[in-house]
């Protein structure tokens, strides 16, 4: 089976796969003071809860955005798989079916390639990856797997907590939606000029983004698939039908896809 690692800024994403099956998922906290030897703990307490064998594992693969994480967690899958793990970064980037442009190469965050290189390989057509976490991200990708662009925004948590934390009297709210537009409470005042103004920006990104595709490349708006992903997507998904589809696992399935042309 295969180990996969997604470290964001927020979570940490450790999925194991048997072929192209994810049997397991676990989430854990970000922290980059934690040691290799805590992280190695709870992993490892989380397996033998699930049943899992050490010796059931035969290789790793890890993608990371936060760089204090990258040693321990070397470190644990090292433990656990008796090699090193695949490291999504600039070293292994020639060998995935997607293009990056060669001045990004050094600065793109992994968790964009990983949901470029799954979205690119289900579809083998031009999309765009809209991918809902701590920043919210949108990765235009053409109709020969390269990426043409990125849009990078705040997160819809980090913009409530930033609203939270840097005001006196405005409460952290529930991301919902609001009966409508108007609040006529500061919970609706809020979740409508955070929810419904996302709906905007992520609605007004992916026609600016099609268009500039087109103009571009010559692709068709109308050929190009929106693939949402990231935990937050639900706060959207039930007030915008931009989405086509809607993939949670977008980033481990890209792991698990780099994984098989790794090895």
């Amino acid at each position: 089976m295969l180990l996969a690692v997604d470290i964001g800024n927020t979570n940490i994403v450790v999925a194991l796969f048997h072929q192209e099956e994810l049997v397991h998922e676990w989430r854990m906290f970000s922290d980059p003071n934690r040691t290799s030897d805590e992280y190695s703990s709870i992993l490892f307490s989380l397996m033998r809860d699930a049943g899992v064998t050490l010796a059931s594992i035969h290789s790793s693969i890890l993608s990371s955005v936060v760089p204090l994480l990258i040693g321990p967690f070397i470190t644990v899958l090292e433990r656990i798989t008796g090699k090193k793990p695949f490291i999504v970064g600039p070293a292994i980037y020639d060998k995935l079916d997607i293009k990056i442009p060669e001045q990004a190469v050094h600065e793109i965050g992994a968790d964009i390639v990983c949901n470029a290189v799954e979205a690119y390989g289900d579809l083998k057509s031009p999309c765009i990856t809209v991918d809902f976490g701590t920043a919210l991200t949108l990765t235009a990708i053409g109709g020969g797997g390269e990426i043409l662009g990125v849009s990078i925004a705040p997160g819809l948590r980090t913009a409530v907590n930033s609203l939270f934390h840097n005001t006196a009297q405005l409460p952290s709210v529930p991301l919902e939606a609001p009966p409508d537009s108007l609040g006529t409470n500061t919970i609706h005042s809020i979740q409508s000029g955070i929810v419904l103004g996302y709906k905007g920006l992520v609605e007004f990104l992916i026609d600016k983004m099609k268009t500039d595709m087109a103009g571009k490349t010559g692709i068709s708006k109308d050929d190009i698939r929106i693939i949402a992903t990231g935990g937050l997507n639900s706060v959207l998904k039930p007030i915008s039908s931009v989405f086509q589809t809607v993939d949670k696992q977008l980033t481990l399935k890209g792991l698990r896809r780099i994984a098989s042309l790794l090895e």
